[in-house]
């Protein structure tokens, strides 16, 4: 994934736009408020390519929420990151929970 392309850059303002600046996964799982900085690929861009641009599969987090669900040393997920994999199902938007 090339996070410099410009059709990423716009859909990553987006995403922040959409989440309000918040981090999702710290209010849906700490009950914390925390600004968001981060777009991150819910389903993992690389093995799920046709997933990467789809607004189900991208949630704002913030840099510390980030290094919780994805592992910064190997890019991996974390027991946290592949549970919120497993609690969205593809193509449902999740925001219409909230």
């Amino acid at each position: 994934m090339n996070y410099k392309d410009k059709r990423w850059k716009k859909k990553r303002a987006y995403i922040l736009s959409l989440d309000n600046y918040l981090d999702r996964v710290a209010l849906r799982f700490f009950n914390r408020e925390e600004e968001a900085t981060i777009v991150h690929h819910i389903y993992p861009a690389e093995e799920y390519p046709e997933y990467r641009y789809c607004d189900w599969n991208l949630i704002s987090v913030s840099k510390r929420t980030h290094r919780l669900i994805e592992n910064p040393a190997t890019n991996d997920l974390t027991d946290l990151g592949r549970m919120l994999m497993k609690s969205t199902i593809p193509g449902v938007d999740w925001r219409k929970k909230i």
